[in-house]
């Protein structure tokens, strides 16, 4: 290895690690390799259509931590790769792509629509993949997948096909979430609710033999009443009792329709009387097939209404909305309009408000699914964190719902069912399978026709953790690494993709694909706002990388990590100077220590001979070895970087290497100081591997691979409580110190004389006091013995030891004293300020809970300062 460079730069080195992983590959797990078994992860797969954002590369540099953890740790490590075809979204991408040359798909046609597919996948599809390289993931990335490779399409077939045997997977007419827009089926977890202001008109429905009187009906949705079949009503609701059975004519239409008393109806709800629209609504789908009603669709899958619309055919539905108000108006049928807030599901693609809409479709019956999935939860299988959301988890298992998995779009799994012109149904993995069904039925070949419709993208992504491994081939990959251990993800996909892989994976394996599902936080700007590139907040990892290195953005998003993370450019900084600190330590020691310095392990200290900060820093670091390894195993990533932070930063370069300057001539004490750094390398590698491993390597004398060293074993005869305690003193005295010259106004260059009282004064701070002189610019330590009182002198406690700075002849004494007692009662007025408006009940109700929180900080912080001040004050004598 040549001379360390005096400067880190993380696009150089960062380069370098790269190009070597490339060639190396050494993150490629071989089944059976290791015989302390595997760690499996599989990667939530991105959208093939996805470019990296923040949300990826927190998720990501969580997963490479735990698998550079346990990879270390000797487990054959396979992180698995790939993307998700991302029907609904490629699809748009490309037909937005079509429509600049003046094309559309109808007009290319399926065939030639395809080929524009894969074609812009050739081109674009590994984008992500390539960005997540340059974050430092270290996945498998032989094994990368993608949702349409072909081994991974007869897995989708095999589970099609087998769940149709079972019973599992039927074809219905259902109402079913529509989007206009995509012209396709969506399930309910894609069809989000979300809160909108709306109005309810109240309608007049008159009585066909008494055309003077009416009942009415409100509805947030006046357009459907063209599909409207009948009126319905309570059945114990008095007002309506003797009007159940009668006919009512529709406004504008002229149709016939009768009351029909049905449990269902609310008769607290608007009129308490309901239109019935079975073909537009899943309440009214439900009543129509309970009573015998007719099912009117009125509107073509664009969203424009067709013929059974009358009039009114031809006009986009929120259109005719308004002209059908307008003719209400007119003829007099509208009684009343009133505002109202309610919910209405959009489209999780393009955000189009969704119709609910008769339609034939592929579904799978969940019950059966969910009942083994609820039954292994409640066993402990999955364990869930954070804890909250295991009552989400089950509460969706309990209400669930069949799933639409047929889609109205070209791009996907095509459904693998094919149908003979009498309309009979052949399920099968090939064309080939179905034909010989097909002649089994018929006594001879017939002609067949594949279903159109494609499967839901999660049909093929809840089978990920098995699939990826070559189910249904039973192969060595999927009886070693299957299941999976850790599943790492957004709290959002937790029923679109959680839950049902749970349910794949107890359907088709036997057992459920993961021990534990990590629910991370959203990431957010500096104001709590989630990011988006309509708010302007976006922060772009690939510039964080280009400006700051990958390395600082990893450390900074998990150091500020929690519930969710609160990001800005400057928190990157962090990041960066902590990789500089660690690079110029590292510089620092390499350059001061001699050849026989650089030993392997420990056990080549002689520890009867260390000095006291050496036996102390080796010390804090086997706790902190325990510690970080624990947080890591409990998923506490944050609190492992902390940990590590304070104990580089804190303990082995603010205080160990501080004490030991001048003294590192010692071999004993630069083996402790070698070996302590170059293990700290080892545990930081999984939360920064391109510094760690490139220092590591200076450090070996060769290129080294960091991620296959072993992770450092905790010797708890290395722990040392006595040394710990000695320094502990020492630290106390030099915090106190420095804390007077604070809050004293004392000039950081000015020397001062520090006077020391004790009973008795222990070796370990006799041999220390010269260090301390030039750490904390002390001209003289003064050791006295028993009682000790000077007179203008700030004063402070380190263990048995009570130190005094004589102030006179630093400072302005009576002058610093007034600035102080002025600023604690600033401070006061301050903190009573916030106490009376936090005491105020107006300003509670109406504030928003972050400022609230932020002023009852404030005022915490603002009285223990005072705090800190008061006791200067009194520590004068």
């Amino acid at each position: 290895m040549s001379d360390i460079a005096s400067r880190y730069d993380p696009r150089i080195i960062e380069e370098k690690r790269l190009k070597l992983w490339e060639e190396r590959k050494p993150f490629h797990a071989v089944a059976g390799r290791s015989t302390k078994g595997k760690f499996t992860i599989v990667i939530p797969p991105p959208n093939v259509t996805g470019v990296l954002h923040m949300g990826h590369a927190l998720n990501n540099t969580l997963q490479d931590i735990l698998t550079r953890y346990k990879r270390m740790q000797g487990y054959e490590a396979l992180w698995m790769p790939g993307t998700d075809h991302a029907g609904i979204a490629t699809q748009n991408v490309v037909e937005k792509q079509l429509a600049k040359e003046g094309l559309t798909r109808d007009g290319l046609g399926r065939e030639k629509f395809m080929e524009r597919l894969w074609e812009w996948k050739k081109h674009h599809g590994d984008t992500i993949i390539n960005q997540l390289h340059k974050l430092g993931s270290s996945c498998d990335w032989e094994r990368t997948r993608f949702t349409m490779d072909d081994d991974y399409s007869d897995a989708v077939k095999e589970a099609f096909v087998e769940l149709y045997k079972r019973g599992l997977i039927y074809q219905g007419n259902y109402i079913i979430n529509w989007c206009p827009r995509c012209e396709t089926a969506l399930s309910d977890e894609e069809a989000e609710h979300k809160d909108a202001n709306g109005n309810l008109w109240h309608i007049k429905y008159h009585f066909k033999d008494d055309l003077d009187n009416f009942v009415v009906v409100a509805t947030t949705r006046p357009e459907t009443m063209l599909g409207d079949t009948a009126v319905a009503v309570n059945p114990a609701d008095e007002r309506y009792q003797a009007l159940i059975g009668k006919v009512l004519v529709l406004p504008l239409i002229g149709r016939e329709t009768k009351i029909i008393a049905d449990d269902f109806v609310d008769a607290g709800f608007g009129s308490g009387a309901v239109k019935v629209t079975p073909a537009h609504d899943p309440n009214d789908f439900a009543m129509g097939r309970r009573h015998g009603l007719e099912f009117i669709n009125i509107m073509h899958p664009n969203g424009i209404l067709n013929r059974n619309a009358g009039k009114f055919a031809g006009l986009e539905r929120f259109a005719a909305r308004k002209a059908i108000v307008k003719e209400l108006t007119e003829a007099g049928f509208l009684l009343k309009t009133a505002p109202h807030a309610h919910a209405v599901r959009r489209c999780y693609r393009c955000d189009t408000i969704v119709e609910p809409y008769l339609s034939k479709q592929w579904f799978v019956k969940m019950q059966p699914l969910a009942d083994k999935a609820l039954a292994a939860f409640r066993a402990g299988h999955p364990r869930i964190q954070p804890k909250r959301w295991e009552k989400v988890y089950e509460n969706w298992l309990v209400d669930i719902r069949d799933w639409c998995i047929s889609r109205q779009i070209w791009w996907g799994h095509r459904v693998p069912v094919w149908y003979d012109s009498e309309g009979n149904v052949f399920c099968a993995k090939s064309e080939a399978e179905a034909l010989a069904q097909a002649v089994v039925k018929h006594g001879k070949a017939v002609e067949l026709k594949q279903d159109p419709d494609v499967l839901d993208t999660w049909f093929s992504s809840w089978l990920w953790p098995f699939a990826t491994l070559g189910w249904p081939k039973k192969n060595a990959d999927v009886k070693f690494f299957y299941p999976t251990n850790s599943l790492f993800t957004a709290p959002e996909i937790i029923f679109f993709w959680v839950a049902r892989m749970v349910m794949a994976g107890i359907e088709f394996m036997g057992e459920v694909p993961f021990d534990d599902v990590i629910l991370h936080g959203t990431v957010r700007d500096a104001k709590g706002r989630k990011m988006s590139k309509s708010l302007g907040n976006a922060v772009d990892p690939l510039e964080i990388i280009s400006e700051y290195g990958a390395d600082a953005l990893r450390l900074s998003m998990v150091l500020n990590s929690g519930q969710d993370i609160y990001i800005s450019n400057e928190k990157f900084e962090v990041g960066r100077n902590f990789a500089n600190k660690l690079w110029n330590a590292s510089r620092f020691l390499l350059m001061n220590i001699k050849p026989e310095a650089r030993v392997n392990d420990f056990s080549a200290l002689d520890m009867a001979q260390l000095d006291l900060a050496s036996r102390w820093v080796v010390s804090r670091y086997q706790k902190a070895l325990l510690n970080v390894g624990q947080a890591i195993e409990e998923y506490h990533n944050s609190e492992a970087v902390n940990l590590l932070y304070e104990f580089f930063w804190g303990t082995y370069c603010d205080w160990y290497l501080e004490l030991m300057k001048g003294r590192l001539d010692n071999v004993n004490a630069q083996k402790a100081a070698y070996l302590v750094l170059k293990d700290t390398l080892k545990i930081l590698h999984p939360f920064i591997p391109f510094v760690t491993e490139e220092l590591y390597s200076q450090f070996a004398g060769e290129e080294k691979i960091l991620t296959l060293e072993a992770w450092p074993v905790f010797d708890k005869a290395l722990v040392d409580e006595p040394a710990e305690a000695a320094v502990g003193v020492l630290i106390d005295l030099a915090s106190g110190i420095r804390n007077v010259r604070s809050q004293w106004g004392i000039n950081p260059k000015d020397q001062i004389v520090c006077i020391l009282s004790a009973d008795q004064f222990a070796l370990s701070l006799t041999d220390n006091l010269e260090a301390l002189k030039r750490l904390l610019k002390v001209s003289d330590f003064e050791l006295r013995a028993g009682d000790t009182q000077i007179r203008n002198a700030a004063t402070g406690l380190a263990g048995n030891i009570t130190f005094f700075i004589p102030l006179g002849d630093v400072i302005d004494v009576v002058k610093e004293k007034t600035r102080i007692e002025a600023e604690v009662a600033q401070q006061e007025k301050a903190a009573a300020a916030i106490e009376k408006r936090l005491a105020n009940a107006g300003f509670v109700s109406q504030a928003p809970a972050e400022v609230i929180e932020k002023e009852r900080q404030r005022m915490t912080d603002l009285r223990a300062k005072n705090k800190e001040l008061n006791k200067a004050l009194a520590s004068l004598i």
